[in-house]
C-alpha cells in the first residue's frame, strides 16, 4: 500500500544527521517528516565509537597515505582495505582519492574538516542537555596509542599540525599513560591525549534519546525513497511504497545519498565505507576513555556494560557481505591490547558515506534551493550532526551560515 505524505519539509535518511537537522527544524516551527526504509538511528549511527572527535581534522587522504596507496589497498590486512571485485567501480573514486592526497588539497580538506569540528564538543553538550541525554556524554578526553617508540616519533609533526587547526593535544609518557589508564598494557611510545573530547558511553541510546524528543514534533514514514523529482509547487519523493509531497527535501541518507543526490540533479562522488565492530560484554570495560592504537586502525570504547571494538576502512560498496576476514582483524587486534579476551559476544557492519576528499556535503542543490544536501561525513557523523543541523536550518531559513558553506557544496566537484 502507497503511503501518500505530505509536509513542509521531509528529511530522507534518519540516521543522528538527520535527527539532529530535524530537532533544529522543529526547533524553529517547522513541519518535518521523515523518511526511512529502517529504524531511526539503527546504522552507522548507532555502531560507531562514539567519539565526539573535534580532533579529527586530518582527511583520510594524505601524502603519507598516497604514497603508501597501492600497498595499503591491496594488503588485506591494512587498516586500508579494499574488496578486490569492487576495483574496478570504485576506480573514479579512487583516482579522485589520489588527488586529493596531494599536499596542497590535504591542507585545504584539513582546513575545512576543522571549521567543522572546531565547537563539536560544545554543540554536542547543549544537544544532549536539550534532549535529556547528557548522562551518556563522558567528558574524559581521548587517547591515541603509540605502542612503539618508533611509531610515536611521527606523532609529533602530526599534533603540531593539529594545533595549527586549533586542537587541544597533549603528548604524554609512558609513565603519565599508565596513570591514567592503568587496565592498558605497559607501551615503549606513548599517546596523544586530547582532553576536551567527549565520548557517549551508549551511541546507540544516544540517537534513541534524540529521535524520541525529535517525534514528539516531527513525522516519520518508514519507506524507500528512491526518486526525487521537482515541480512547479515544490519537491515529489517516490517510493516502492511512497508517495510525499514537500516544499523542500533534505537528504540526509548517509552512504545511501548519492543516488538521491543524482536525482535531484547533483552528480557527487560519494562511495562506501564499510565500517566494523565487535564487543566484549563486561561489568568494567578496562578502560575509562576511547583509545586508539593508530597502528591498527580502530578505536578500544569503553561503553555501558561492555568493551566495543570499532573501525579500520574497506572500501566496497553496499551490496556484498560482511567480511569475516575483517572481523577476524578486529579481535586479532584486540588481542594483541588485551591477549586475555575470549570470543567476542556480538559483531556488526555498517556503511559510512566516503567522500574522496573527506569533506562532507553539506549545502544547496545546484538546480536550485529546494533540496538541500546534508551527507558524506566519513567517520566523524555523530561529531558532525549538530554543526551540520545548525547549517541546514540556516540555509531553510534563508540565514547566512556562520561558516562559508563554499568548500561544503555539491558544486566543487
Amino acid at each position: 500500500m502507497t503511503q501518500h505524505v505530505t509536509t513542509d519539509i521531509a528529511i530522507l535518511g534518519a540516521g543522528v544527521v538527520g535527527l539532529a537537522v530535524a530537532e533544529a527544524l522543529t526547533a524553529e516551527g517547522r513541519d518535518v517528516v521523515l523518511v526511512d526504509p529502517g529504524q531511526p538511528g539503527m546504522g552507522a549511527s548507532y555502531g560507531n565509537a562514539g567519539t565526539i572527535a573535534d580532533y579529527a581534522v586530518m582527511p583520510v587522504g594524505s601524502p603519507d597515505v598516497l604514497k603508501n596507496l597501492p600497498s595499503l589497498l591491496l594488503d588485506k590486512n591494512s587498516p586500508l582495505a579494499i574488496r578486490r571485485a569492487g576495483l574496478p567501480a570504485l576506480a573514479p573514486w579512487l583516482l579522485r582519492f589520489a588527488r586529493q592526497s596531494l599536499p596542497t588539497p590535504t591542507r585545504r580538506n584539513a582546513a575545512a574538516i576543522a571549521a567543522l569540528v572546531a565547537d563539536a564538543c560544545p554543540r554536542w553538550i547543549a544537544l544532549a542537555e536539550r534532549i535529556g541525554g547528557s548522562a551518556i556524554l563522558q567528558h574524559k578526553g581521548c587517547l591515541y596509542l603509540y605502542e612503539t617508540a618508533r611509531a610515536f616519533k611521527p606523532a609529533e609533526a602530526d599534533m603540531a599540525f593539529r594545533r595549527t587547526q586549533g586542537i587541544t593535544v597533549e603528548l604524554i609518557s609512558p609513565d603519565v599513560l599508565a596513570g591514567m589508564e592503568p587496565g592498558l598494557p605497559a607501551v615503549e611510545g606513548g599517546a596523544a591525549f586530547f582532553p576536551k573530547a567527549v565520548f557517549l558511553s551508549d551511541p546507540g541510546l544516544m540517537v534513541q534519546t534524540l529521535a524520541k524528543h525529535v517525534f514528539k514534533q516531527a513525522g516519520f514514514v518508514q519507506a524507500e525513497a528512491r526518486t526525487i523529482t521537482r515541480q512547479f509547487d515544490g519537491i515529489v519523493v517516490e517510493g516502492p511504497s511512497l508517495r510525499l509531497r514537500a516544499r523542500r527535501v533534505i537528504i540526509a541518507a548517509g552512504a545511501h545519498s548519492r543516488a538521491l543526490a543524482l536525482q535531484a540533479g547533483d552528480r557527487v562522488p560519494l562511495d562506501t565505507e564499510r565500517g566494523y565492530h565487535v564487543e566484549w560484554d563486561m561489568a568494567a570495560p578496562r578502560l575509562t576513555r576511547p583509545t586508539c592504537p593508530t597502528s591498527r586502525g580502530f578505536y578500544l570504547c569503553p561503553m555501558t556494560g561492555r568493551l566495543r571494538v570499532a573501525g579500520t576502512v574497506e572500501l566496497g560498496g553496499l551490496t556484498a557481505p560482511p567480511s569475516p576476514h575483517r572481523i577476524r582483524k578486529l579481535v586479532e587486534g584486540a588481542r594483541a591490547i588485551f591477549p586475555d579476551l575470549g570470543a567476542p559476544d556480538r559483531e556488526w557492519m555498517g556503511f559510512r558515506p566516503s567522500m574522496p576528499d573527506s569533506v562532507p556535503v553539506i549545502g544547496p542543490s545546484r538546480a536550485g534551493a529546494e533540496v538541500i544536501h546534508a551527507y558524506g561525513h566519513g567517520h566523524i557523523g555523530l561529531t558532525l550532526a549538530p554543526i551540520t543541523a545548525r547549517m541546514v536550518a540556516d540555509v531553510v531559513a534563508g540565514r547566512v551560515p556562520e561558516i562559508d558553506l563554499a568548500p561544503y557544496l555539491p558544486g566543487r566537484f
